[in-house]
């Protein structure tokens, strides 16, 4: 299957989304390159949601030439897409190849580098701006963030996306993910499913994932 459900999460096992992955984590890959790669990641990724997890429904078409049966994929008009900024941005423009009619939201959102990681492997999170569409029972809201790595932003953004509002579901995609984000993000939303293209070995003492592809904002908009 092109999603296995893998307990920890759920995980993107197509070829050409493992493929892009590589390139993405190589070191040689310059700027533009890694941007177009999340770009490109994100549509397989948007593609691997609608056939892996959207259901479909029979449908009655009148050809040129005759009456029959088609299927379509039901819910595309009611996807809404979070951008995390700002390592997102190219990852969800490739997620709107997927899913051009979603309703988009943005949250600014990240952690306090200087504070380091506490007791629990968590970093304090600033939440400077949030900007989203009216969230409905019938939603599927997707957000995106390449790099889940303690999941401390992850959560707090999908805390701040659900205040309120029980979209029918709820994904957290990541490009990358290491295994004490997914469980933090885990028993803080319970109702997030988590998706990811790899489960990587680790973090660092400094909260980043290892092997991972580097700081991915920093990679996509050249800046250190």
């Amino acid at each position: 299957m092109p999603i296995e459900d893998r307990d920890d999460a759920y995980v993107i096992t197509h070829a050409l989304a493992k493929h892009t992955l590589s390139d993405l984590r190589s070191a040689e890959t310059e700027q533009v390159a890694f941007r177009n790669g999340l770009v490109k990641l994100g549509r397989i990724c948007g593609y691997e949601i609608i056939d892996g997890m959207m259901d479909t429904e029979y449908v009655s078409i009148t050809t040129p030439l005759a009456d029959t049966t088609g299927e379509r994929v039901k819910g595309l008009d009611d996807v809404v897409i979070v951008n995390v900024l700002r390592a997102a941005t190219p990852f969800v423009e490739g997620l709107l190849k997927a899913f051009p009619q979603a309703r988009q939201g943005i949250v600014s959102a990240g952690r306090d580098e200087s504070a380091g990681m506490d007791a629990d492997g968590n970093f304090p999170i600033s939440v400077d701006y949030v900007k989203l569409p009216e969230l409905t029972p019938e939603d599927t809201v997707i957000v995106a963030d390449p790099m889940l790595a303690t999941g401390s932003t992850m959560a707090a953004v999908l805390e701040e996306v659900t205040e309120g509002a029980a979209p029918e579901r709820l994904l957290a995609l990541s490009a990358v993910a290491a295994p004490a984000g997914l469980v933090h993000v885990r028993e803080s939303v319970p109702k997030a499913d988590l998706l990811t293209v790899a489960v990587d070995e680790r973090l660092d003492d400094d909260g980043y994932i290892v092997p991972g592809l580097g700081d991915a904002g920093d990679r996509a908009f050249g800046t250190k």
